[in-house]
Parts: structure tokens; sequence; C-alpha cells
């Protein structure tokens, strides 16, 4: 059994949506089918959130209406008459569930308000892509993953209880899995013991279908992308980068962890735990080879792995009375972060004061120097990036930094990080 999952990119047109089924019989069976919303709709989303919990709820309800009507136009270029009023029946009941929430959206409960409208646009784009595979005699079962994965009520980051989502999982889609038959279900969205929907948070998607394959034993997870695999920079920012054919979950856990925009660790830890290889391949050309990532990999040779945070803040916290930076001083340090939910993306301390890399998000950083203000002296430099190597050389350090100022320098064997201007 193996997992695909297909992001909004994939299913951003109906001849996107068209061009998933030979990817789909191609594959070893039975398959899960995990989706993501379709296009920009979960942006969409969004605004309607925002609108509605501001409180101009006409203005949500036609913005609604707008994205209803997207939906259903996307649906009539894909299905015959029969199957589009077929499933213009089952949207209704969703479209309507979306008008409660909005009704019911409060600024008060925000993020509640956030996960009953947002969660709505991955059961659109499963119920859309379900009827079209129906009508191409493609044979699976559409499952409400909200009835498989059980969450808490961290809503827009929610924690899923992995023991009873397992449970759900072989009891909801494991009698169909062993009768060879086809799931297709959504992936970044849960549902709390209430049954209030739940997102999962960055990158949920891809963590439904590592969680998947996870818990009823799948051979493989496959995550189709609009790129040929993985590159060991993002080739938006930098030139000549190069596609990664392996790469092991250990060097991919501190890609990401340093910034990368690749696989976020919580989608690795369920895979790699149970040794499940995961692929990253490219739906608009199924022949290229893509990315392996899995525990061990023949060769141990990458080439540099490139990360640029950019939009940083550098800030410097000292002591007020001399005193040093020692375990008490720390102590409190980190519990200020902790407190405040900010994370840290490089930190190094010296006799009297403590420096640390954040992401420059203005209120969190507002907030934080105005705690530290109680105790400490603070001082800012704000619009500086974050570069980080790993599997550097004198040659490529010196080329990504020649025309920068560095503030900041920190080196391993493996890894430099630089601060700079």
């Amino acid at each position: 059994m193996q997992v695909y999952k297909f992001g909004g990119a994939s299913i951003a047109t109906p001849e996107r949506m068209k061009a998933l089924l030979p990817v789909l019989r191609e594959a070893t069976q039975p398959v899960i089918l995990v989706i993501s919303a379709m296009g920009k709709t979960t942006n969409a989303l969004e605004v309607i959130v925002s609108v509605a919990c501001r409180g101009d709820k006409q203005e949500a309800q036609k913005l609604a209406k707008e994205l209803e009507q997207q939906h259903l136009e996307y649906a009539r270029e894909l299905l015959d008459p029969t199957r589009f009023n077929d499933l213009e029946k089952e949207l209704n009941v969703y479209f309507t569930e979306m008008q409660w929430a909005i009704d019911g959206a409060d600024a008060s409960k925000y993020d509640y308000s956030y996960d009953q409208i947002v969660c709505l646009g991955e059961v659109f784009s499963t119920k859309m892509l379900s009827v079209y595979l129906r009508q191409q005699g493609y044979n699976h079962e559409w499952i409400d993953v909200r009835d498989v994965l059980r969450t808490d009520d961290t809503y827009r980051d929610a924690k899923v209880d992995l023991d009873v989502s397992k449970q759900q999982a072989q009891h909801v889609m494991g009698k169909h899995l062993q009768q060879g038959t086809n799931i297709l279900t959504q992936g970044f969205i849960g549902s709390t013991s209430d049954n209030n929907s739940a997102t999962l948070g960055r990158e949920g998607s891809d963590y439904t279908a590592a969680l998947l394959a996870s818990m009823l034993g799948a051979e493989g997870v496959t995550i189709w992308k609009d790129v040929e695999g993985l590159q060991n920079a993002d080739p938006k920012l930098f030139n000549n980068t190069v596609k990664i054919e392996a790469i092991t979950y250990h060097e991919v856990i501190e890609m990401a962890y340093y910034g990368a925009q690749v696989i976020h660790p919580k989608t690795i830890k369920p895979l790699q735990n149970n040794n499940i290889p995961l692929y990253v391949k490219c739906f608009l050309n199924k022949e290229l080879k893509g990315t392996v990532i899995q525990n061990e990999v023949s060769s141990i040779f990458y080439p540099p792995l490139i990360v640029l945070k950019t939009n940083q803040v550098l800030l410097q916290v000292t002591t007020r009375d001399f005193s040093f930076i020692t375990e008490d001083n720390l102590s409190s340090l980190y519990s200020i972060l902790h407190d405040l939910k900010i994370k840290v993306n490089l930190i190094q301390n010296a006799a009297i004061s403590f420096v640390a890399c954040l992401d420059n998000k203005e209120d969190k950083v507002q907030e934080l120097i105005h705690v530290l203000g109680k105790d400490y002296k603070v001082f800012t430099n704000e619009d500086v990036s974050l570069l980080t190597i790993r599997h550097y050389t004198p040659e490529i350090l010196f080329d990504l930094t020649k025309s920068r100022h560095v503030l900041l320098e920190q080196k391993t064997r493996h890894t430099v990080q630089v601060i700079m201007k």
C-alpha cells in the first residue's frame, strides 16, 4: 500500500486534475490519496475568516458565494451534466456548513472560527476529485479524515491523539484497504472529541500523509510537487541549484530546522520512526526520478545545502548590573522566550551578553523587547539575513557573503551560519 499526497498546485486547474488519473492508474494498488485544497482556496478562505471576525458578515457571505461559484465553474469543465448535478447537491451541504460557520465567526475565538471555515477547502476539492474519478471508472472510497484523525482543541495547530487516531484509521480505512480499495481523503484537517474541525498547522497535508502511512503500514509515501525533486537551495533565490537524488531523514531534519521550506520535521518523524521512505516527485512529468528520503543512503556526499532566511532581527541582551550571563540569567531568558512562544534561529552568549536571531514578527519582537527591558538592556539590528550552509566549503562561503556585511558567524565541522546585512 502506498500513500500519495497531492498539493493545491496539482489540482489548480481542471486540466491538472485530469492529469492525475494516469499517475493514479500506474500506482501499486491500493493507494491512499491525500489531497489539499485546490489552488489558492485556503488563502480565499482565510480572507473570509478575517472579514467575518471583524463583524462584516454580509461581505464574508458574498466572498463565500464567489468561492462557491469558482468551484462550480471548475466542476463544470470537469464533469458531464449528470455527474455535475450529483456533485452540486453534495457540495451544497458543505456550502451551507460554511455559511453557518461564517455566521458564528467571532474575533474572541478567532482560531476556532478559522478552523471551522478553512477546513472546508480540502472537503470541496476531494469531493470534486472523487466525482471525477468515479466518472472515469477509478475505484475508490471517499472518506472524511475528520472521522479518522482525533485532535486536541489547539485550533490552527492541533495536536493529534496518535493512539485514538490509529485505532480509527485501522477501523475506518483498514477494511477498505484489505479489500484492495483505494481511499481518497483530505490533508491538513482533523476533528476534536467534540466533533469540531481542527487544522494541523504548517505543512498539515504532508503530515496527514505521514501519519496515515505510519498508522496503516504503508510501503512508502510520495509527495507530488511541481518541481522535479529536492534542490540543494531555493532556485528562486540561488542560481545553479542541484537536484538531490537521495538524502537521509537526518539531513532533511537539519535543513528544515534551519528554515528550508522542504519537508516539515513533524512530517518526517512518523516516517523515520517506522522506516518508511518518502519520495518527492513531479506531477508534471511522472517519468522524472525525483528524490528519495530515507534512513540511509548509499552515497554520503552532498553538495552544499543552502538556506537563507530574510527579514530577521538580531537582539543583543546585556545585564544591567554587569553580572555574568550564567545559568540563572540563561534560565530566565529561555523561560521568557518559551512563555512568548518565540522560536530562536541562532543563539550566542558571551560574558555579560546574550545574542539571539529571530524572525522579525513585529508584534512578537516588540513584546519580547518590552519584557526583556525590565531587567536587561536590549539592542537590535533589524533587516538582517541568516545564511546557513551545511557541508560548506570556504569557496561557497566566500561567494555567498563577499558583498555583505557580516555581523556574526558560527561554525561547526559540517555547518556554518552567518548573520549579515
